[in-house]
């Protein structure tokens, strides 16, 4: 009788399914450790974004509810030369802060509203679309006291 040494086609394949299987499981968690990335990407920027507007309300108290109007590129860069009154910076602010929403963020949309109050309530709010997840928003609310 014959000694029977080493693997038959049978083992042979059965061991290269296993060994896909498990190729394939971590390709999956690769990917979706690559989608985790970019969502806090997104949320880090979506937090920063509206701490931006947040510190340009604060710069710009007497804006008050001008921050409710619609955005415009009034030139009131620094180094511009021109020289703003509170009104037309909280436009600027909302013009330059927006386009920023938008550039940063995939379907990025940008809003502040204000509620007249003592003192006033400044609502500031980031969407954007996340593959997979749809709409995802990050919303602060703010009290800024007028000098």
């Amino acid at each position: 009788m014959r000694a029977i040494a080493g693997f038959s086609l049978v083992e042979a394949m059965v061991s290269l399914v296993i060994l896909s299987v498990g190729m394939i499981g971590m390709a999956a968690l690769q990917a979706h450790g690559l989608g985790a990335g970019r969502t806090a990407l997104f949320r880090t920027q979506a937090v920063n974004l509206t701490a931006d507007m947040a510190d340009r309300v604060r710069a710009n108290r007497l804006g008050g509810l001008a921050y409710n109007n619609a955005a415009r590129n009034n030139h009131c860069d620094p180094g511009g030369g021109t020289s703003c009154a509170p009104v037309l910076m909280a436009e600027h602010d909302l013009w330059v802060w927006t386009a920023q929403v938008a550039q940063q963020l995939p379907g990025g949309v940008g809003t502040v509203a204000v509620a007249a109050g003592t003192p006033p309530i400044y609502t500031i709010r980031v969407t954007w679309q996340e593959v997979g997840l749809g709409a995802i928003a990050h919303q602060i609310a703010i009290q800024v006291a007028n000098p």
